[in-house]
This record gives C-alpha cells, sequence and structure tokens, in this order.
C-alpha cells in the first residue's frame, strides 16, 4: 500500500510511506525518485540487519525497531524486531516496511500535520528517534525480569526452574545490544561532529544511553548466571556431603553383614507369622521416609 503524507507543495518535500508494497509500486516509486537497484533489494528483503549508506543523490537507512508482536520467548532479530528502510533527500522521504510502524501517527501528527518539521531530514532524524524510543519498554521489562529472577536465586525457593528464563532474557539482551551496535554507523551519520545540533544531539544521546542500559543489563545476567551455576554447585556439594555422611554410618554395619550374613541360631522372627510381611512393611515405611525426607529437602 502506498501512502502520501507530505508533498512538496505543502510541506516543502515528499514523504511516501509504503506498507508491504508488492513489486510494481516499489518499482514505480524507485523510478521516480532514481533509487539504485541495490538499495531497493535491500529495502524488500525482511530480515536485512541496520545499516547506512550513502548515494549521490540520497541517502539510505535500514533500521529495526522493536516488535510489539515479540512474545516472551521470542530471541531472534526476525522475532524480536521490524523493519524499516528509509530513502532521504532535502526533497523526499520514502519509507518502507512490510508491518504496521507502531509510532506512525505519532510521527505524522507532530511534524507533519502539526507543521513542526523542518525539513526532510529532520523528519528523518525523528524517524530513527522514535525508532530508538521502542528499545525503551523491552530495556524496563528485561530489567524487572532480571530483578526478579535475581530475587529467586537468592531468597525464595531454591528449586524454581529458572535456568531456561535466565537462558531467554539473555539471549534477547544479545540480540538488541548487537543491534544497537549495528545502529552506531546510522547514528555517526545523523549526528557528524561539523554539523551537530540540538536535535541530532538528542538522538546520540537517546542512543548512548540506550546502549549503556543494555551493556549493563548484559553484565547483570552473565554475573546472575555464574552465581546461580555456583549456587547449584554449593547445593550439589551439601547433598553430596549429607549422603556420604549416611553412607559412613553405614559402612561397618554393611561390613559386619557381610562376614555373618543370617547365620545366627535364634532368630525367632524367622518362625512367626508376620514375620516376612512385617519386614516387607518396615521396607516399603523406610523408603517412603527417605522419600518425603528428599522432598524436603528439595533433592527430588
Amino acid at each position: 500500500m502506498v501512502k502520501q503524507i507530505a508533498s512538496v507543495n505543502e510541506q516543502g518535500f515528499d514523504w511516501i510511506d509504503l506498507t508491504a508494497p508488492d513489486k510494481t509500486e516499489i518499482t514505480e516509486i524507485a523510478e521516480r525518485y532514481g533509487f539504485h537497484e541495490t538499495s531497493v533489494e535491500d529495502a524488500t528483503e525482511p530480515d536485512h540487519l541496520p545499516k547506512y549508506e550513502k548515494f549521490r543523490d540520497y541517502g539510505f537507512v535500514i533500521f529495526r525497531f522493536f516488535s510489539l508482536s515479540a512474545n516472551h520467548e521470542a530471541d531472534t532479530v526476525q522475532e524480536l524486531t521490524d523493519k524499516i528502510s528509509i530513502f532521504y533527500s532535502d526533497k523526499f522521504v520514502v519509507t518502507v516496511h512490510h508491518k504496521e510502524w507502531p509510532h506512525f501517527e505519532d510521527v505524522s501528527k507532530k511534524f507533519v500535520s502539526a507543521g513542526d518539521c523542518q525539513g526532510s531530514v529532520h523528519l528523518f532524524q525523528e524517524i530513527v528517534r522514535y525508532g530508538l524510543l521502542t528499545y525503551d519498554g523491552p530495556l524496563d521489562v528485561l530489567g524487572k525480569k532480571i530483578d526478579t529472577l535475581e530475587e529467586r536465586v537468592f531468597l525464595k525457593n531454591k528449586n524454581i526452574p529458572i535456568l531456561k528464563r535466565l537462558y531467554y532474557v539473555k539471549r534477547k539482551i544479545d540480540v538488541l545490544k548487537r543491534l544497537l551496535l549495528l545502529t552506531n554507523d546510522i547514528i555517526d551519520h545523523i549526528d557528524p561532529p561539523e554539523s551537530s545540533n540540538e536535535y541530532t544531539r538528542d538522538i546520540r544521546d537517546l542512543y548512548v544511553k540506550q546502549q549503556s542500559l543494555f551493556d549493563s543489563l548484559a553484565d547483570n545476567t552473565t554475573h546472575l548466571l555464574a552465581i546461580y551455576f555456583n549456587i547449584s554447585s554449593q547445593r550439589t556439594n551439601e547433598t553430596i556431603r549429607v549422603l556420604t555422611i549416611f553412607s559412613v554410618f553405614f559402612m561397618p554395619l554393611t561390613f559386619i553383614v557381610g562376614i555373618y550374613g543370617m547365620n545366627f541360631d535364634f532368630m525367632p522372627e524367622l518362625h512367626q507369622r508376620w514375620g516376612y510381611p512385617g519386614v516387607m512393611i518396615l521396607m516399603a515405611v523406610i523408603v517412603l521416609g527417605i522419600y518425603i525426607w528428599f522432598r524436603q529437602k528439595k533433592w527430588l
């Protein structure tokens, strides 16, 4: 679907938005604005990673924003993020995306309808800024998840299976951190030292803040995993120590039984009707008691 949001006559530049375009639609726009075929191919590839490319008459950016449909077990670039491609120059901005962009209406109303946009380059910068803002939500969620998992590791029931949850949290953080790292080239071209202004510095500040927070979350998750394995190892050692003590108690008894066995003339229970079932019941009670004790100690 092709939608024209801004025009040269009214805003001083064109903004064309393409949502899940077919080949005919994107070819028509590419021919109208003179896009290179390689950038058009990159724009239609759904799994492309972030990049910045400068052509003679326009700039081309691929940015990935956090997907609203990502579930709690999503841990790949494709599952966690959606792609938006941006062609821009002084005269136009063309955005291409296969899924709905969450902040599309916000940017359109604030910077086009309200007349606050200072030009096509400013619009491009705001699109990137709103794209970066989509990572604030997962940052907050991941931070809370780490706090919860940390509490469970240290304070609550140690038998709660949290390793899988820790794995997914770490995977998400690593993927999003890597995406932000790939976005660094885009930020450098938006905010070059020789032409920096308050808008571009705001975008860089947001990027640096998010990068720092993701670094902190990654470190916290790595440390929490190490602590989890250390605690698990310590609990295993404690279990082995208790079982070793039990085995030491029974070693001399087993040794004596091994020598004498059942070779005694006077064993009255052998001649009683209740002798056999009584021993079977006693063994069952002992096994059940050991099982209950192991469950209480969280060894089973």
